[in-house]
């Protein structure tokens, strides 16, 4: 199982959403590479894992707009387990 991923930029909230979903094969094989690449090339965000097989892969990435991950990944497979957390609240929430 390959993991690729890109190290988080200094400031850990410059991408609000931690988006995490799992992605299931629907019609063709997929490739983490590929989704990988295109999620790079196509969406700003960071901390980016993408990592399965050919008939599943869990998607992680912080990007301030989670909903075009969505879409685009729901546009290769079925979309399930979906959590997207906003990463601001959860810190001004824990130092309350």
């Amino acid at each position: 199982m390959a993991i690729n991923s890109i190290d988080a930029e200094d400031d850990q909230f410059a991408y609000r959403y931690d988006t995490q979903l799992l992605i299931d094969r629907r019609d063709k094989d997929l490739d983490e590479d590929e989704i990988s690449d295109y999620i790079l090339e196509h969406f700003e965000g960071n901390s980016l894992i993408a990592a399965g097989d050919e008939d599943l892969i869990k998607i992680h990435f912080h990007t301030n707009e989670p909903w075009k991950i969505l879409e685009y990944c729901n546009s290769i497979g079925e979309i399930y387990d979906i959590v997207v957390e906003d990463m601001i609240r959860q810190a001004n929430g824990m130092q309350g």
